[in-house]
């Protein structure tokens, strides 16, 4: 399923990768979509929406949709 998340927080490729590890620790089946000029991730996995968004808090960053 396609998910859809506004994150606070990103600018740069090592946060492109940071999120995209940390959705990949619970899914590493997972597409992971990053577009840092939005401040969107669109994730393509069958992981819970309340998961997907605590493993990128954890990262440090803010999901606010």
């Amino acid at each position: 399923m396609k998910q859809s998340f506004d994150v606070q927080g990103m600018s740069c490729g090592h946060c492109v990768k940071a999120v995209t590890e940390a959705v990949r620790s619970l899914d590493p089946q997972a597409e992971v979509q990053v577009d840092l000029a939005k401040g969107k991730v669109q994730v393509q996995s069958q992981q819970d929406h309340a998961a997907i968004a605590r493993a990128i808090e954890e990262e440090g960053y803010k999901v606010t949709a």
